[in-house]
């Protein structure tokens, strides 16, 4: 038997079902009313993990939701190409496919071979969970000039690997491999 959640119970982070689609609350406010005879009620802003749209829902404290059937394999990024991008399941040794869609921006950190966590629900691939940091090499980088820090930043544009293009500090060379943090897309040190 399927493992059941309160609405009440619903935290940042937890994951449930509702009408066969997995959502992943994102913040969840509890309003007990005043009155007698008043129902508490929980407002939830939750994310739909397979369209990824974000919108707010408020329920009764009392319904309950399933736990979705939910599961993080580790895959390896083979490559991209029209039909979308393509890992290898690291377990099953199963190629499996993403749309455009699903992997959105993260296509600008992937490189070939990099271990991801892919979520799986019901069996079938929905999202990928990126590691904290990707070592990515620079392709392009500025010519940093010696007293370019009138801005107080002393920073460069340098162009990676994948085509992703961020500030990094002015030492920083082409050829070089850099630490990006994939949460916030920025650099995190010299690989």
């Amino acid at each position: 038997m399927a493992v059941l959640i309160d609405a009440i119970n619903i935290k940042r982070r937890t994951v449930f079902e509702v009408d066969n689609t997995p959502f992943y609350c994102l913040d969840s406010d509890i309003s007990t009313p005043t009155a007698r005879g008043g129902q508490t009620l929980v407002r939830l802003k939750v994310r739909n993990m397979l369209t990824s749209a974000v919108f707010e829902k408020t329920y009764k404290a009392g319904e309950k939701f399933k736990e979705p059937d939910l599961q993080m394999v580790a895959a390896s990024y083979l490559y991209s190409d029209n039909d979308g991008s393509h890992f290898l399941d690291q377990d099953s040794f199963e190629t499996l496919t993403l749309s455009e869609e699903i992997i959105g921006k993260s296509l600008d950190l992937l490189t070939e071979g990099l271990i991801i966590q892919m979520q799986k629900y019901n069996g079938n691939p929905i999202g990928i969970e990126l590691p904290m940091f990707v070592e990515l090499t620079v392709t392009y980088a500025e010519p940093g000039v010696r007293g370019d820090t009138s801005s107080g930043s002393g920073t460069k544009m340098v162009r990676l690997e994948t085509g992703l293009e961020l500030k990094v500090p002015l030492f920083i060379k082409e050829g070089e491999k850099i630490k990006i943090a994939t949460e916030t897309r920025e650099f995190s040190g010299r690989a």
